[in-house]
Parts: structure tokens; sequence; C-alpha cells
């Protein structure tokens, strides 16, 4: 069989054997929306701390990289204000340095770190149960003045935040609790 005929016998065998893909396209829900930002230079951060300051019950963070101080901020003022943050980050990537995870365990905020995985690489929000921050974005000053990292936001899109904060919880329930170091 030619590369040409291999192909389309691939294809084919997709679309014809069911159950082949283990995932279907959901719609959006109605009154449902998005943003979406590029970095470097964009505005990948300001969308993320939009979402942070957007938050009025609770926040559920998972984080590879976590250095960003503007983040770190936003997550303690939300903190301060009375919405439940909580974050679960890469073990290996934090531990070593201070970190905003660090800053954040100092300030109060509950926060496990992950070292199950080679690499803990999620990087998403979950806010008040109902919208997702997510996309290629490290939670890090690189992320913003260096890397090209996308942020996308969807807002009102509670059965999809329930997939990722499940999703989140059982990471959670993996992670080691990182104590306040004062």
């Amino acid at each position: 069989m030619g590369h040409a005929a291999a192909r389309v016998f691939a294809l084919t065998a997709c679309l014809l054997l069911p159950g082949f893909f283990a995932f279907a396209a959901t719609p959006l829900p109605a009154g449902s929306s998005y943003e979406l930002a590029f970095s470097p230079h964009g505005k990948s951060l300001e969308l993320a701390i939009s979402c942070i300051r957007a938050a009025e019950r609770n926040i559920l963070v998972a984080a590879f990289s976590f250095t960003n101080k503007r983040i770190s901020r936003a997550l303690r003022e939300a903190h301060k204000r009375g919405v439940k943050v909580q974050v679960v980050a890469d073990k290996e990537i934090n531990s070593s340095q201070y970190t905003a995870v660090t800053y954040l365990a100092n300030q109060g905020v509950p926060v496990r770190l992950n070292g199950r995985y080679a690499i803990h690489h999620h990087k998403f929000m979950v806010i008040d149960g109902k919208h997702v921050e997510t996309g290629s974005f490290n939670y890090s000053a690189a992320a913003v003045d260096k890397n090209a990292e996308n942020v996308l936001v969807l807002w009102n899109v509670p059965a999809l935040a329930a997939q990722y904060a499940a999703e989140w919880k059982r990471l959670w329930d993996e992670g080691e609790s990182l104590s306040a170091g004062y």
C-alpha cells in the first residue's frame, strides 16, 4: 500500500470505527463567551489577572512554573477579600527556589506540590465553578516577556469548569502540602 493510500485507509478507519475517538465536540452553552490573548508583550498577563479579579467565591489554580509576582499578588488580594484560593503546582520546579507558591503559602493560601509526574504541566484556573482560564501560559515572568504563549478564558461554562475542577481535585489529592516558612 502506498503512502497516500495508507493515509486514506487510516482516515476511513477513524471515521467508520464506532468509539474510535474517546471525545466529542460539545457546544458552548448560551450566554458563554471567550477571551484570548497572546504573549510575549501581549495581553496574556492582564487577561489572567482579570480572571482572578472577577472571582467572587473560589479559585482553583493548577500551575507548572509559577514565578510571576503580579499573578501571585492578585491571588493574595483575592484571598484577602475572602475568595477561597487553592494552588496545586509542579513539585520539582517549585521546590528548588523561593517561588510564587512559597509566597502564597506564607500568605495563608493552601498550596500543594505534585511530584507524581515527570512534569505537572497544567496551567489553568477554575473560577467560581463556572469560568476556566487555560492555555500554554505559564504563570512566570518568561511567559509574559520572552515566550510565545496563549491565554484562553471561557466565561460561563459550568460543565467544562466542572471537568477542570475534577482534574484539579485529583492533582490536589495527590499533592503534598507546602507549609508556610514563617
